[in-house]
């Protein structure tokens, strides 16, 4: 058999793979916020530039409005934001912060070093790791 076609040399299941487990930990890490792992991803957002448009946090997650509504309805529903139509342009959707989604901030704090301790990593694994990430991505993105 050709080795380039073993299972164990194919750089796409070990991403998916690494993927799979990386969201595992994180689950487990974030049940005790009370959030899925891409409603963490929104508050990232969110903590960092509160009040976004809908347009803006799908560019910045790489999610379409077809995707995020529902998950958006849900994360309102357990007031960690508010949705609410722009004055300028009611087509677009602006996304805030509740209180309860600003406390959410404090709690998370512990997310990224649990789960760096949960990997075995130190910081400077991790600034490699994500080094060729990103290099991988823009790549991609630039094909």
């Amino acid at each position: 058999m050709n080795d380039i076609l073993k299972l164990e040399n194919q750089i796409c299941f070990k991403i998916y793979t690494a993927e799979r487990e990386i969201t595992r930990l994180y689950r487990g890490l974030l049940a005790e916020l009370g959030v899925t792992y891409p409603q963490y991803l929104v508050l990232l957002v969110l903590w960092e530039e509160d009040s976004i448009t809908v347009k803006e946090l799908g560019k910045k997650l790489l999610l379409d409005s077809g995707t995020l509504t529902p998950m958006l309805k849900r994360m309102e529903a357990n007031d960690m934001i508010n949705r609410r139509r722009s004055l300028e342009d009611e087509r677009s959707v602006i996304i805030s912060l509740t209180e309860e989604g600003e406390r959410l901030k404090e709690k998370a704090n512990c997310v990224p070093s649990q789960l760096l301790e949960n990997l075995s990593m130190d910081q400077d694994e991790l600034k490699m790791l994500d080094k060729a990430l990103e290099m991988i991505l823009e790549r991609i993105q630039c094909k």
